[in-house]
């Protein structure tokens, strides 16, 4: 099988636009696997509020980097690219097409085009830095990044904590600024790629945010973030649906509250997640309804 045999398909989009049933149907038709590409799914104690896919979704077809961690598991996008890559490689000697479902633009662009080798963060690092912005505010990163690295601080979006943080901790960790280690430069994958984005009209998207959210809590949300609350430190709950939760659990908010912003907040996450792969030209767009018409791509012609 040469490079132009092996396709990988990409199927992305926003939260609650239908990624998992037309992935499922889109690899039930090629007899393929799945390879999750939404970074919240990866951990097994987040089942409900990720809308992770189903006992019943998951037997229909192999699906791969699902529920394959534990909140406690350090990891990241660049082990992702590794693991991913690896896995692939195995599975084209089997499959001709693979496709890859989820939402995390990151997690994807990394196994289409690389990301740059930088190290894990140190959790010490992290935990000074988080203090820092605590006690000091974000004043004081913003200075320090200006100190240890005036490239990227010309650049990063100030009033952004994670991305400072970020970078603060590979040049604490490395000496080196963390602007010199961001090369940006794609890396040549053994497989064609083809993108697909799944839209649909902003109300009808809405919508049906509104109800998943709804239906999570029918299916046990509140009692699935009340037994995580005491971990509501760790980075991988970080995350819609548990932090307005958490909330309320230390008596902040109402439960009505919260509720109404877990809706709010996946629909700005939604908006956020269109504007990311709709940056990349190469996204050819669908409604979650198509699968015959993507089946008819020219690239999927003899495959």
């Amino acid at each position: 099988m040469t490079i132009d045999d092996r396709l990988l398909v990409v199927i992305a989009g926003p939260t609650a636009v239908g990624k998992t049933a037309l992935g499922i149907a889109l690899a039930g038709h090629y007899n393929t696997d799945i390879i999750s590409a939404d970074s919240r799914q990866f951990f097994r104690e987040m089942r409900i509020g990720t809308a992770a896919p189903s006992e019943q979704e998951l037997s229909l077809v192999p699906h791969h980097f699902v529920h394959h961690l534990s909140i406690l598991d350090p990891y990241n996008v660049s082990r992702f690219e590794s693991d991913a890559l690896a896995l692939l490689g195995k599975l084209f000697t089997a499959h001709q097409v693979v496709c890859m479902v989820g939402g995390s633009g990151l997690y994807i662009n990394a196994v289409c085009h690389g990301i740059d080798l930088l190290p894990d963060p140190d959790p010490e690092i992290r935990r000074e830095l988080k203090e820092t912005l605590a006690d000091a505010g974000i004043a004081a990163l913003q200075d320090e990044l200006a100190l240890l690295d005036p490239g990227y601080a010309a650049q990063v979006d100030h009033m952004n904590p994670a991305r400072i943080i970020r970078a603060l901790e590979i040049c604490r960790a490395t000496g080196v600024p963390y602007s010199m280690l961001r090369t940006n430069r794609p890396k040549q994958r053994a497989f064609r790629i083809l993108k697909v984005g799944l839209e649909l009209p902003r109300e009808l998207l809405y919508q049906r945010i509104n109800k998943r959210v709804d239906e999570m809590f029918t299916a046990g949300l509140f009692e699935e973030a009340l037994a995580l609350y005491p971990y509501r430190h760790l980075n991988a709950l970080n995350t819609v649906g548990y932090k307005e939760l958490f909330d309320h659990f230390e008596g902040l908010t109402s439960l009505e509250h919260a509720i109404d912003k877990i809706k709010i907040h996946s629909r700005r996450y939604a908006k956020r997640q269109l504007t990311w792969f709709k940056k990349d030209t190469g996204y050819k767009w669908f409604q979650p309804g198509d699968l015959e018409r993507i089946i008819a791509l020219p690239e999927m012609q003899g495959v």
